[in-house]
């Protein structure tokens, strides 16, 4: 090991540093809960048991923790494991059996990973998957976990541990052991800890180069976990390691710690985090610390601003003598409720700096965080403990002079007003000579360790770091060299801290994010750990293979190469063919009579078809066989299909075929009102409209996680003229589960349905990066963008969707993409570019009517029905009606989106149905929600929609969606 050399001058060595007095992160406890969830499960997925590895060197730790889960259970599950990680700890590693062998997971962009894992996971073969959720919140995905079988998994989790006095302490990730009776514990190397937090003794004993104990849980306090603490050094070290072709560096260097009290500001902005989740908060022990900071402050003003979905002045206040009592009072009448958007402020010229009160899960807006302007800070308070998104709260305080300062319950005061009245020792600059892109674990030195790394681009070099403390500024030279002692955590560490300095705004630093967590093995907000078990499906997918494998991969993937092209050219043919075929459809003169009476064995067919569609979605496809005959006596009345044709060439861009105006008047749609029937739903709708939103608060804490509760009172809002408050209180679908692409449809739609585009736009990108491999996230997002007026980028996602390769499930989105997409084009006001789409799909075909349905939840069966005025229905299994109705293909796997068109629709009324058959998964919303939009004079000047959002409660259940009415 190499000790640096730095001038004495400039350093100040401080063997015992006083690390309490200036901790901005008082130490959370992590409180256990279940470990293991699996839907569908009898008897809990257990753990049967776990071992624990520690290895250190320096202040670097890194524990390794191998699970073992045990199914008690007859059917194969999905286990899913949630767990939080201290601020510091990064997961580097993670390995599943295959076959008795544990693989290594590879590195993948986040959603890409969720996106296969599901995929493979449909088709029944072993996937797994550890992703970042929120904050330093991890969940892992197990699948399949076989019945009354076991499955192991391997966790690495590195992290640089924090000195007090004359140790290092290391926390262990006791979480993770939690329903383990006993695990069992080594540590690697000749230094044998101190054990802290134990009931009863834990005795270590030799074993080989290390030492081991069996720990039983019940000796561990669960207050505050099991802490190992090492010897610490009292001189610099530092430490190198490879990458690839790179080579990295780091160094720890003790410097003494000195803090004076802080001059507060006459002037401060309260940035406070009202927004629902801020109800999770200890409000208490916020209100301590804040008294402390404005005794300091003794005379001033406080200038409020409330955070939510859309950001709210909440006055100005007057501090005297440290007395903020009206300040306090209007804290403490807050409402938390909506979605979070931490950057709706401005910054005040006079301010002298900022206190940003909040748990940090950002989760609505796309605006930049505000600079500040020399001179001002901003300082970020979180009273959630291992709730909040510490990695995001400390970049946006440190990048804007400040810190974090972060506690968990009224024990964590005390620590939090020193980490906040005092002015510690801080990193202001720092600059490398023949070292690229350096970086500090953390500007602020709490422990009395600077620690630095960085990316060498000579053997030697330095890096020159300026330190503010009690004593002025002053410079530290630290040399670093590829000759120093290799650790592999180095590199990893670089990255991580670099990663950290990106956090403060990680919508916007995605990109860079995802290249370090895939080029470094982390898991980050970006990037997540991916093991597949059948090597063709690293080809199948896309994904890199880990390193046993690589030979293998390699040779499945150099014998497919060429037949992806011929794939991607025989799909484009069949949609040719197909939209061929709607062209020929849309060009046939259909009668619009009466159709002939049906054969006596016809009817007998349809009374088994009208039972069939209330049967169970298991049974269909015999409900389809006997529905067989309706179909065949519709088509042998209706008149002879001419011979299939080339489409006529496209119109030019932007113009819409007249021929399709109906010749028998206007349609007129008419919705059916559609109201929920449940107790609260209700009480509100008998509230007067100033009541309503004060009955909502007294009504949520029953259905807090429901989405169905904030879209009936959002509704009933907008009926009430509320808009403001309505869109409040739909805002909380962003809250509920920040990573669930359903709920985020469900938003979305109702946001469209609202008017509100531009936002709309905003969670329909959030979602399609969530679940690109859905052509439905695609076409979700192309509408939103057509009907906020950008078409342009519209038409080339549809034409996307139109050519795409997707799951065969999806099979039929192609033609209703098209029909999109064509609309779009011939009613656009400006001509768009269609140079990149295929010619042979551009046909501008006007409708009399549309009717389209969609839905929020995956593996389910909705239905599209529309009864004509000759009372024939169009559905499923009689998708072609006599007088031309058509319906696209039928999804049974989830989101739709089903479509009616009808070119010439005779005179008189169109019932549209939505009908429930069945699905194949939990509802996310408690039932499915679905939207439905109705269309008149399709791709036509006099086009005219209405959209509606309703919900089936379960299976065979119907709704009557509303009317075409056509004089």
């Amino acid at each position: 090991m190499k000790h640096l050399l730095i001038g004495c001058a400039v350093l100040m060595l401080c063997l015992a540093p006083d690390g309490s007095a200036q901790r901005a992160r008082p130490e959370v406890a992590l409180v256990p809960r279940p470990l293991v969830t699996a839907a569908g499960a009898a008897v809990p997925v257990k753990l049967e048991h776990a071992g624990v590895t520690v290895e250190t060197a320096g202040s670097l730790a890194r524990t390794t923790v191998v699970l073992t889960l045990r199914n008690p259970n007859n059917r194969r599950l999905e286990g899913s494991l949630d767990f939080p990680l201290r601020a510091g700890q990064q997961v580097t590693a993670f390995a599943l059996d295959i076959d008795g062998v544990l693989r290594d997971a590879v590195p993948v962009p986040k959603e890409r990973g969720r996106q296969v894992f599901e995929s493979i996971e449909r088709r029944n073969v072993d996937p797994a998957l550890l992703e970042q959720t929120a904050g330093n919140h991890f969940r892992l995905r197990v699948y399949p976990i076989p019945p009354q079988g076991t499955r192991q998994v391997r966790l690495v989790i590195d992290e640089t541990m924090p000195r007090e006095g004359r140790d290092w302490r290391l926390a262990l990730p006791v979480q993770l052991l939690s329903e383990s009776p006993v695990f069992s514990l080594r540590i690697a190397g000749h230094k044998l800890p101190d054990v802290i937090g134990a009931f009863s003794p834990i005795r270590l004993q030799r074993d080989g180069p290390g030492y081991a104990a069996e720990v039983k849980h019940a000796a561990i306090d669960p207050a505050h976990g099991l802490t190992l603490r090492f010897p610490a050094a009292i001189a610099p070290q530092a430490y190198a390691g490879i990458q690839g072709d790179a080579h990295y560096a780091m160094a720890e260097v003790p410097v003494a710690m000195a803090s004076k009290p802080r001059v507060i500001p006459r002037d401060v902005a309260l940035l406070w985090d009202a927004s629902a989740s801020g109800r999770r908060r200890d409000h208490d022990s916020e209100l301590r610390l804040l008294d402390r900071y404005f005794r300091a402050m003794g005379n001033g003003r406080v200038h409020l601003r409330l955070l939510r979905n859309v950001g709210e002045d909440g006055g100005s206040f007057a501090i005297r003598g440290g007395d903020w009592s009206a300040l306090r009072d209007a804290l403490s009448k807050v409402v938390y409720d909506g979605s979070t958007n931490l950057a709706d402020w401005k910054p005040m010229a006079g301010a002298g700096e900022y206190l940003l009160v909040s748990d940090g899960l950002q989760n609505d807006g796309d605006q930049a965080m505000p600079a500040l302007a020399d001179g001002q800070r901003l300082y970020a308070l979180a009273s959630s403990g291992a709730s909040a998104d510490a990695t995001r709260l400390a970049a946006l305080a440190e990048a804007r002079g400040g810190r974090l300062v972060s506690w968990q319950d009224a024990s964590g005061v005390d620590a939090a007003a020193r980490a906040l009245l005092q002015d510690g020792t801080h990193v202001v600059a720092m600059r490398g000579d023949g070292v690229d892109a350096p970086v500090v674990q953390s500007h602020w030195i709490d422990d009395g360790m600077l620690r630095v790394a960085g990316r060498l681009r000579a053997p030697k070099g330095t890096i020159r770091v300026t330190l503010e403390g009690a004593r002025g500024r002053r410079d530290i030279v630290i040399p670093v060299s590829s000759s120093d002692e290799l650790r592999t955590q180095v590199p990893q560490a670089w990255a991580a801290w670099t990663v950290a300095t990106l956090a403060a705004e990680p919508e916007r630093n995605r990109a860079a994010i995802t290249r370090l967590g895939n080029d470094f093995s982390l898991v980050t907000a970006g990037t997540s750990l991916l093991v597949l078990d059948d090597p063709a499906d690293y080809v199948r997918y896309d994904v890199p293979a880990p390193p046993a494998l690589q030979a293998e991969v390699a040779r499945i993937r150099d014998g497919q190469a060429g037949k992806r092209a011929n794939a991607r050219n025989a799909r484009l043919n069949r949609v040719v063919e197909e939209f061929a075929r709607r062209v020929v459809w849309w060009q046939r003169d259909f009668p619009k009579g009466n159709p002939p009476a049906p054969k006596p064995e016809a009817k007998v067919s349809a009374l088994h078809a009208r039972g069939a569609v209330g049967a169970a979605a298991d049974r269909r496809e015999s409900s389809r066989l006997e529905l067989a005959s309706v179909a065949a006596d519709a088509a042998m009345a209706a008149p002879a299909a001419p011979a299939m044709a080339p489409p006529p060439p496209p119109p030019p861009a932007g113009s819409a075929d007249k021929s399709a105006s109906t010749a028998n008047g206007d349609a007129v749609i008419r919705l059916q009102a559609w109201e929920s029937d449940a107790p609260y739903a209700r009480r509100l709708r008998d509230a007067p409209a100033g009541q309503l939103y004060a009955l909502y608060l007294d009504e949520r804490d029953s259905h807090a996680t429901s989405t169905a509760f904030y879209l009936d009172v959002a509704d009933l809002l907008l009926k009430r003229g509320q808009r403001e408050l309505a869109m409040r209180v739909l805002s909380n679908l962003a809250e509920l589960e920040l990573d669930n692409r359903h709920v985020l449809r469900v938003y979305a739609y109702r946001l469209m349905q609202a008017g509100d585009y531009p936002h709309a736009v905003r969670v329909l990108r959030q979602v399609l990066e969530m679940a690109e491999e859905e052509p439905q996230s695609h076409r979700d997002l192309a509408l939103a963008l057509a009907a906020d007026g950008q078409r342009q980028e519209a038409i080339r996602r549809l034409n996307d969707v139109a050519i795409g390769e997707w799951d065969p499930r999806f099979a039929g989105v192609e033609l209703v993409a098209l029909n999109e997409l064509n609309q779009i084009v011939a009613t656009s006001p400006q001509p768009l570019d269609t140079s990149f789409i295929d010619p042979r799909l551009l046909k501008s075909m006007p409708l009399d009517l549309r009717a389209v349905l969609s839905w929020d939840s995956d593996n389910s069966d909705m239905d599209l029905w529309v009864t004509d005025p000759n009372g024939e229905k169009c559905f499923y299994a009689h998708k072609e009606t006599w007088q031309g109705g058509l319906l696209s293909n039928d999804f049974t796997g989830g989101y739709g989106p089903e479509e009616f068109v009808l070119r010439h629709a005779k005179p008189g009324k169109y019932k549209v149905e939505a009908h429930y058959f069945g699905d194949r998964q939990q509802i996310v919303t408690g039932a499915t929600t679905l939207s439905l939009k109705l269309s008149t004079g399709w791709g036509m000047p006099r086009q005219q929609d209405k959209t509606v959002t309703l919900r089936l409660a379960g299976k065979d259940d119907t709704v009557l969606v509303g009317e075409f009415e056509v004089e």
